[in-house]
């Protein structure tokens, strides 16, 4: 039989990688791209829950991206699992940990596993910042930011990459946690960034609104009195923390996949779409139509537009791919035998 390999990136050849806010963002937006153009597959994400009681739940992510998304790698079909524990820090770990499968889609062959906590949280917020570019005001100045685990760093770093950002406030439920994140964030930024005591000092009077907490059910934190006309707004928490009535204030409604925010029992629009307050005929479209222009982003600067993000498996593809093809130009990463 023909001696079959895979190439295998840990997260410390991750890490040495240094991937770029620039690189990061293309590669996404290829994703992107793909998706807008039919080149691409998505299936729905999966769950596992194995106890209740451990606080937590894999998420099982699988897509294809097809050759003409210009990969050197050509087409690539990946499956990703992430765990998500929100008790992890009590134990020294991150929230979520995952890896990345990625397959030739032609012969089903293993071609690469990487470590994808990294990779999750990157791609992330690279697709909280591509929202933005498309559909927050260009002269965006004040960040609010609830959250500060793992994806929480690059939503701020990739918004203040392409956003002449004055002001970065950020919340988390715990001080010992807002506290070190805003001051790496400062440190890497080379901007101040003010970790505030309560929701309504981060959010309130903000352009762009991020919400990324860990609630352990559903709680009403983020208020829409709080939205002003003109504003982005991005709530993506596992568990909702807005109100009902957020969707009311909003001109624009915009996903990254209908078929995956319309399905499942997670997500922070999930009660606006089970009393149809969000559904295929108040939806304005999915992010990926936008930036290749089959529907316009934001037209007028006092649209009040907002974008949930369930997360892509083709981002993780995407950004997998890239960071392949930098690793085998740095001569980073691992061939092992696979048969």
């Amino acid at each position: 039989m023909t001696s079959i390999s895979f190439t295998y990136l840990s997260g410390p050849d991750i890490a040495a990688l240094e991937m770029t806010d620039d690189e990061i963002l293309t590669a996404v937006e290829r994703g992107l791209t793909a998706q807008g153009l039919g080149r691409s597959v998505i299936e729905p994400r999966v769950h596992l829950e194995p106890d209740p009681a451990f606080h937590g739940h894999f998420n099982v992510l699988r897509g294809y991206i097809g050759k003409a998304a210009g990969f050197k790698s050509g087409g690539l079909a990946g499956v990703k699992i992430v765990g998500d524990y929100v008790d992890n820090y009590k134990k020294g770990l991150p929230s979520e940990m995952a890896l990345l499968n990625l397959f030739d889609p032609e012969t089903g062959m293993p071609r690469a596993l990487l470590d994808a906590t990294a990779i999750t949280e990157m791609r992330t917020g690279a697709i909280t910042a591509l929202g933005a570019k498309y559909l927050a005001r260009k002269d965006s100045k004040v960040l609010g930011h609830i959250g500060a685990r793992g994806t929480a760093y690059w939503n701020v770093r990739l918004l203040s990459h392409l956003f002449d950002l004055q002001e970065i406030r950020v919340h988390s439920r715990r001080p010992e946690s807002r506290e070190p994140f805003a001051e790496r964030l400062a440190a890497d930024l080379g901007k101040p960034v003010a970790a505030v005591e309560d929701w309504q000092a981060c959010l309130e009077g903000a352009d762009i609104q991020v919400e990324a907490s860990r609630l352990m059910e559903p709680t009403p934190l983020f208020k829409t009195d709080w939205v002003q006309p003109g504003n982005f707004v991005v709530p993506y928490g596992t568990m909702s923390a807005v109100e009902l009535s957020l969707t009311d204030v909003m001109d624009k409604l915009v996903v990254d996949d209908w078929g995956q925010c319309k399905g499942g029992k997670l997500g922070s629009l999930r009660a606006h779409v089970e009393t149809g307050k969000l559904s295929e005929q108040t939806l304005h479209g999915e992010l990926c139509e936008i930036v290749t222009g089959s529907k316009p982003g934001r037209q007028r600067d006092d649209e009040t537009i907002l974008f949930w993000h369930r997360g892509l498996s083709l981002s993780d593809i995407a950004l997998g791919a890239a960071m392949l093809e930098k690793a085998a130009e740095r001569g980073l990463g691992r061939e092992l035998p696979y048969a």
